[in-house]
C-alpha cells in the first residue's frame, strides 16, 4: 500500500506555462494570408511597427511581396527593403526565427506549422480570417500585444503535433525529380530505399485517410503498437491531435479535447457500422494504417488538408505524437482562450434559457 499517495503524481496547471526568452527576440516571421486584400493594411502597419519601432529583422515569404498592392506601393518601399525573404520548400529558416506572427485564420496557423518540420518558434496568431478558433488576438491593439510578447509577458499552450511517416512501394509511374512527384505532390524529407519511397510530415490538426473519388467503401486496417485494433469500412478515418479535435473530427461526431490533454483521437468518417464510435488513445502510441488486403480500391491521404496523395496496396502510414509541439501564445491563458473559442466560434451549448416557475400568490 502506498504510504503517501499524494506524492506519486503532480498535475501541472495549464495556466502555469509562460513564454520565457533566454535573450531578447530579434527576428520575427510574419505570415499573411495570400490573396486577401483586407490584410494589406494590417500587414503594412505591423511590419512598420516591427522594423521601425522595435528594430526587428522581419522575414516574409517572397510571394507575399509579389502582390501588386505591395510591390507598387512607393511609401512602403523603404520598409520592404529591410525584409528577409524566403520560399517554401526551398529555403530553410528554422534556425533564424525567434517567433512568428500570423495574420489570417486557422489555415494561416496550419501553414506556419508546416514550414517547421522540427522545432517551432512561438506563434502569435491574429484573428483576421473567417472562423478563428486558433487565433485569439484581435488586431485593434496589436502594438501593446506584440510588445508584451517581445517582453515575455504571455501565457503559452503547447499544441502537440503528429509525426507521420508514409512508406510507399516504389513504382515506375511515381518517379521523383527534384523532390516533386509526377502528380505534383511536393515531398518533404524525401528518402529512397530499394523499392521504397519514404516521406515524413509534421501535422498540427489531423491526418485524413478517405476513399477519394471511388464509389466503394474505404477498407483500411488500423494497427496500434503493432496490433490490429480494427478495420475501417466507411468513407475513411481521421487521426487527430487535441487541437484537431475541434476541426474535421468535430464535424464527424468526435468529442472536443483541450490541447493540453496528451492524446490522439481516432474518428471514423461515415462508418458502415452502428457501433463504431470515436476513441481516444494515449499520446506516444504508434498507429499504422494500411489498405486491407481485400480492399476493392485505393485510399487517399492528406495532412492538415495538404500534400494529398494516393495510398495503394503495400503502402503504409505510421503516426505517433511528435516531439516538436507548436507553442501557441495565448491571449489570456490556455483554459480561458479555449472556452472562449468554443463559445464564440462554435457556439458550444448555445440554448435559450429555461423559464423558472412563476411564484403563485398565497391564497388567503
Amino acid at each position: 500500500m502506498l504510504q503517501n499517495p499524494k506524492t506519486i503524481m503532480h498535475i501541472q496547471d495549464p495556466a502555469s506555462q509562460r513564454l520565457t526568452w533566454n535573450k531578447p527576440p530579434k527576428s520575427v516571421l510574419v505570415i499573411k494570408k495570400i490573396r486577401d486584400a483586407s490584410l494589406l493594411q494590417p500587414f503594412k502597419e505591423l511590419c512598420v511597427y516591427l522594423t521601425e519601432e522595435n528594430n526587428m529583422i522581419v522575414y516574409v515569404e517572397k510571394k507575399v511581396l509579389e502582390d501588386p498592392a505591395i510591390a507598387n506601393d512607393d511609401n512602403f518601399g523603404p520598409v520592404k527593403k529591410k525584409f528577409c525573404t524566403f520560399r517554401e520548400d526551398y529555403d530553410d529558416i528554422s534556425n533564424q526565427i525567434d517567433f512568428i506572427i500570423c495574420l489570417g485564420g486557422d489555415g494561416t496557423l496550419l501553414y506556419a506549422s508546416s514550414l517547421f518540420q522540427g522545432s517551432v518558434p512561438p506563434v502569435m496568431a491574429f484573428h483576421l480570417g473567417s472562423l478563428g478558433f486558433l487565433t485569439p488576438f484581435n488586431f485593434e491593439n496589436f502594438q501593446s500585444q506584440v510588445t508584451q510578447v517581445i517582453e515575455g509577458n504571455a501565457a503559452l499552450v503547447l499544441r502537440s503535433r503528429l509525426k507521420v511517416k508514409v512508406v510507399k512501394e516504389y513504382r515506375e509511374k511515381m518517379t521523383v525529380q527534384n523532390g516533386i512527384e509526377e502528380n505534383g505532390v511536393v515531398s518533404t524529407n524525401l528518402e529512397k530505399e530499394v523499392g521504397k519511397q519514404i516521406m515524413q510530415y509534421q501535422v498540427l490538426n489531423e491526418v485524413v485517410v478517405d476513399r477519394g473519388p471511388s464509389s466503394y467503401l474505404s477498407n483500411v486496417d488500423v494497427f496500434l503498437d503493432g496490433h490490429l485494433i480494427t478495420t475501417v469500412q466507411g468513407d475513411g478515418v481521421i487521426v487527430s491531435t487535441p487541437t484537431g479535435s475541434t476541426a474535421y473530427a468535430a464535424a464527424a461526431g468526435a468529442s472536443m479535447i483541450h490541447p493540453n490533454v496528451p492524446a490522439i483521437m481516432i474518428t471514423p468518417i461515415c462508418p458502415h457500422s452502428l457501433s463504431f464510435r470515436p476513441i481516444v488513445v494515449p499520446a506516444g502510441v504508434e498507429l499504422k494504417i494500411m489498405l486491407s488486403p481485400d480492399a476493392r480500391n485505393t485510399a487517399w491521404v492528406s495532412f492538415d488538408g495538404r500534400k494529398r496523395q494516393e495510398i495503394c496496396h503495400g503502402d503504409s502510414i505510421s503516426i505517433t505524437t511528435s516531439c516538436y509541439p507548436l507553442p501557441s501564445i495565448c491571449f489570456r491563458d490556455p483554459v480561458s482562450d479555449w472556452f472562449e473559442s468554443l463559445a464564440e466560434c462554435l457556439h458550444w451549448n448555445v440554448r435559450k434559457k429555461q423559464n423558472n416557475f412563476a411564484v403563485e400568490e398565497e391564497e388567503f
